[in-house]
């Protein structure tokens, strides 16, 4: 049989990573693309192999259009289907700095990988989603953004990140309106603060307000509870929802007085 197919951006670690090794035990073949050599990230492709997943992994800087378009070729050369789209690739500004003295390259970097990488690489992906929904009445298919509670909370010593997350969450509500004639479903998961390589420079910050209840569940997230909800997403859990926000960010963003 052939299994479905996840392509998760920026799969090789942190939560992508965490994604994949999910998927990987619920039955996915998965496809990775990342900016690392293949050579710095074998460790992780073979446990991913080990649970049973064939596995693809491609170079690809989700900002360059050429780049996109070789890695989808390449996922059609090795698989010859792509049921499930994790647009999970983003970058944090590499300095952080007041918004009176940020930079444009600063703002560009970003929103070149976390915006405009993720919304033509759905674009890509969606076509060829719709071209195998049209062969194939029975085919599923969804796109996941993974965004940031960022999206909505002022970060403003790094407000192209806060920019970009925000665009996501209007490029999210967009595909689930355009693609919802085809039965593809669309969805924002929106983590909170998470154990991961780009937080790891502000974990005193975020260990203060863990311990201050800033985070009601009183604890970091994890990779893996991104991943649970990723999963149930690409499982089709959720059949009748589209253009829907996840927040796992343990309490996080709930309002309370």
């Amino acid at each position: 049989m052939n299994k479905p197919v996840a392509l998760i951006t920026g799969g090789s670690r942190g939560i992508g990573y965490g994604c994949a090794l999910r998927l990987a035990d619920a039955g996915f073949d998965i496809a990775i693309g990342d900016v690392r050599p293949e050579t710095d990230c074998a460790e992780a492709l073979d446990a991913l192999r080990a649970r049973g997943a064939n596995v693809l992994y491609a170079i690809c800087d989700i900002s360059d259009g050429p780049q996109r378009a070789a890695l989808i070729a390449r996922i059609r050369q090795t698989f010859g289907r792509l049921n499930v789209l994790v647009n999970n690739a983003g970058v944090a500004p590499k300095e952080r700095n007041d918004i009176l003295q940020a930079t444009e390259a600063s703002f560009d970097f970003v929103m070149s990988i976390n915006l405009k990488g993720s919304y033509f690489m759905t674009q890509i992906a969606a076509n060829w989603m719709i071209e195998q929904k049209q062969a194939d009445p029975a085919f599923a298919g969804c796109v996941i953004n993974i965004s940031s509670i960022s999206a909505t909370v002022v970060s403003v010593n790094r407000g192209e990140y806060c920019i970009s997350k925000a665009g996501i969450s209007m490029a999210t509500q967009l595909w689930a309106m355009r693609l919802a004639e085809y039965g593809l479903q669309v969805y924002e998961i929106r983590p909170g603060v998470i154990a991961t390589d780009m937080t790891a420079g502000v974990k005193a910050k975020y260990d203060a307000i863990i311990a201050n209840g800033g985070i009601p569940l009183r604890r970091w997230g994890t990779p893996d509870d991104i991943a649970r909800a990723v999963t149930s997403l690409a499982r089709g859990d959720l059949p009748y929802s589209t253009g829907q926000v996840i927040l796992v960010d343990g309490g996080m963003t709930t309002q309370r007085l």
